[in-house]
C-alpha cells in the first residue's frame, strides 16, 4: 500500500484526533508550503560551538512571525559540568525585547542572570525568560561528564508595546511539562500555550502553542491548530515522515499554510523510525522587526538607544544591586539558623 493511499485513508477516518469539539470541516488538513533544511550556525562566534538553526537560517523572521530563532544544540557528549560556580560555557550576554527559552531533551540545564537567579534543572525541562526591558544571563556547564547534552534555544518576538516590560523568569523541572496523548502512538510534551485543558509553563507575551511531539513508527495524527494562529512550523529533529503530505527528514523544518480558517489540521505521518519534532504555532505580530544580535526591537532608533545604554553601563535597567556575575556576592539566604531572633 502506498504512503499516499494510506494517508488518504487516515484523513477520511481519523478526524477524531483533532481537539474535541471541532467539526470535520474545521479540522481539514493544512497545506505544507515548503520543507527546508536547517543550517549550521555559530551563535557565540566560537567556531568550536555550532548549532543547527531552523530559523531564521532556513525560515526568515518575517515568515516565522512571531518566532525568531530555533537552534538545536547537540546531541553531544558532555566533557563535564563546570566546577567553577562563575564559569558558564555560554558567557554573560544581554537581551532585550523578546521571550527566550532553553529547553533540554537530555542533560542538565544551568543558568545565571541579572535578576540574581542561579539554578539548574533536569531534563526534559526548561529555563525561560520574558526579557522585556533587558537582562544579562549566562548558561551551560550543568551536564555531567559522559552524559548526552541535547536541547533547543528558542526566541520569540513580542509586540512593541510590551518590549519594555519588567523581565519575568522561570525554571521548570520535568514534572511541570504536561504530557498529552494526541492519538495512538502520538504524544505531546507541552512547552507553551494550551492543548485542551493543559497549559505549558513558558509564559510568552504573544499567544502561541509550542510542543515537543513524539510519534512511534508508522503512527499518524491530525492535530488541530487554534483558529487565529496564522504561523505553523514543525522542526523534525529525529526520524522522518510526512507533514502536510510532504516528506520531511531529520533537521528539516516544514512551513505550513495556517492562514485558512477552514483548514486547521496539522497532519503528521511518522516513518519506520518514528519521528520527534518541535511544533511552533502562534498569532502573528505583523510589526517591523529591528534585530541587532541579542536585541530585537521595532525601530532602528530603539536599537541605537539600547546599544547606548549597554555601552554606558545603564543596562539592564532592572537588576539586583549586587554583582550578579559573582556568586559569592549574593546575599545570604535567610534560614532559621541565620535569622536574627
Amino acid at each position: 500500500v502506498s504512503t499516499q493511499s494510506t494517508w488518504g485513508h487516515f484523513l477520511s477516518v481519523y478526524f477524531f484526533s483533532c481537539v474535541a469539539g471541532m467539526t470535520v470541516t474545521e479540522c481539514q488538513e493544512m497545506r505544507c508550503i515548503s520543507v527546508r533544511s536547517a543550517k549550521k550556525a555559530h551563535p557565540t562566534g566560537d567556531p568550536n560551538f555550532s548549532v543547527m538553526q531552523a530559523f531564521p537560517a532556513a525560515v526568515s523572521a518575517e515568515e516565522a512571525d512571531p518566532f525568531l530563532l530555533c537552534s538545536e544544540i547537540g546531541p553531544t557528549i558532555s566533557t563535564g559540568a563546570s566546577e567553577d560556580p562563575d564559569f558558564f560555557p555560554v558567557d554573560w550576554h544581554p537581551h532585550r525585547g523578546m521571550d527566550i527559552m532553553t529547553y533540554l531533551v537530555e542533560g542538565t540545564g544551568r543558568h545565571g542572570d541579572s535578576l540574581g537567579n542561579r539554578e539548574t534543572f533536569a531534563s526534559p525541562g526548561m529555563q525561560w525568560m520574558s526579557v522585556g526591558s533587558g537582562v544579562e544571563h549566562a548558561e551551560g556547564g550543568g551536564t555531567p561528564k559522559g552524559q548526552v547534552h541535547h536541547g533547543f534555544q528558542i526566541w520569540l518576538n513580542v509586540p512593541q508595546a510590551r518590549k519594555m516590560d519588567d523581565p519575568v523568569y522561570g525554571t521548570e523541572p520535568p514534572s511541570a511539562l504536561p504530557n498529552i496523548t494526541l492519538g495512538s502512538g502520538a504524544t505531546a510534551r507541552l512547552l507553551a500555550g494550551r492543548i485542551g485543558d493543559e497549559e505549558g509553563p513558558f509564559q510568552t507575551v504573544q499567544p502561541v502553542q509550542m510542543a515537543d511531539l513524539e510519534l512511534a513508527a508508522d503512527s499518524q495524527v491530525l492535530h488541530a491548530i487554534p483558529v487565529g494562529f496564522e504561523c505553523c512550523m514543525l522542526y523534525v529533529y529525529k526520524g522522518s515522515g510526512t507533514v502536510g503530505g510532504k516528506a520531511v527528514e531529520a533537521r528539516q523544518v516544514a512551513l505550513l499554510d495556517a492562514t485558512d480558517a477552514e483548514r486547521r489540521g496539522l497532519g503528521i505521518l511518522a516513518g519506520r523510525e518514528g519521528l520527534s519534532a518541535m511544533l511552533f504555532t502562534g498569532r502573528r505580530i505583523g510589526e517591523p522587526i529591528a534585530w541587532h544580535g541579542p536585541f530585537v526591537m521595532t525601530t532602528d532608533a530603539e536599537i541605537r538607544q539600547t546599544i547606548r545604554e549597554y555601552r554606558t553601563g545603564n543596562f539592564p535597567p532592572k537588576r539586583v544591586d549586587w554583582d550578579y556575575r559573582n556568586s559569592a556576592a549574593a546575599p545570604k539566604k535567610v534560614t532559621k539558623d541565620t535569622m536574627c531572633l
